[in-house]
């Protein structure tokens, strides 16, 4: 588990950065806006290499932590270009918090040493699956945003804060979009090049089928939404859901291996 099999440049990065997550949440009331930003560049870099250093280091190591602090990152990335389009998006302090857990989780869960070299497609396969979180995760960050939005306007509280509900509601789906194309690749390449990534043919094991179940739940919200225009409250449950099944594929079965049996594949 912790430090055993992390060494001390990966332990050195991640304090770095879980420290400078925590920077600008914890002194928010003193620092200005140009120098939060600047602390946020400073943790959304340093967790880039941290990332970089788990998969091209000395000991190349992947599993459910990594993956997670991975998907934080690409969310992260996501929310620093969107608010140079918005600058009203406001949701800084909930994703400091959660780029931190993630670097602090895979410092304690770094995975199981990665054997990539009997596939060299097998990288790409994992790249179309982790960008699918990514954008799953931020469709799920625009529809808990969407959700606070709307609450906000039946309180009549702060109208003018955030951004407007139908840009919210707009963003949301073009991430659940781009993210069940990405899924939808991965998933084929599953089904049609397993033999070449993985060794084995096809198999309907606990990480396949929620794939599938998460890929049917998105499949129905696109349809929804284009044939009977679903929206608000239904949409956002049908992404939570989506998503939770897409966590539990990959993240929740090496979850069951790594933790609870402690299986290395």
């Amino acid at each position: 588990m912790i430090l055993s099999s992390v060494s001390p440049a990966s332990v050195a990065l991640t304090v770095a950065t879980a420290a400078a997550y925590a920077m600008p949440a914890a002194g928010h009331s003193r620092l200005s806006e140009q120098a939060a930003r600047r602390a946020l560049l400073a943790a959304w870099i340093l967790h880039g290499l941290t990332l970089a250093w788990g998969l091209l280091g000395d000991a190349p190591r992947f599993g459910f932590a990594p993956a997670v602090s991975m998907t934080a990152w690409l969310v992260l990335t996501v929310y620093a270009i969107e608010r140079q389009m918005f600058p009203q998006l406001k949701a800084r302090w909930a994703l400091t918090a959660l780029g931190s857990l993630a670097v602090l989780l895979a410092l304690a869960f770094p995975g199981t040493p990665m054997h990539v070299a009997e596939s060299p497609w097998l990288p790409l396969h994992w790249a179309l699956g982790i960008a699918a979180y990514g954008l799953f995760a931020a469709a799920v960050v625009h529809a808990w945003l969407m959700q606070r939005t709307e609450q906000t306007m039946r309180q009549a509280t702060e109208p003018h804060a955030g951004l407007p509900l139908l840009t919210l509601e707009r963003l949301t789906f073009r991430f659940a979009a781009a993210g069940f194309v990405l899924l939808s690749a991965t998933l084929l390449a599953g089904i049609f090049f397993s033999e070449v990534l993985y060794g084995q043919a096809w198999r309907w094991d606990h990480k396949t089928v929620f794939s599938v179940l998460s890929w049917v739940a998105f499949a129905l919200l696109l349809l929804g939404r284009a044939r009977f225009g679903w929206r608000g409250r239904k949409a956002v449950r049908v992404i939570y859901v989506g998503s939770l099944l897409l966590l539990l594929a990959y993240v929740g079965s090496r979850f069951v291996l790594e933790v609870l049996l402690r299986r290395a594949t």
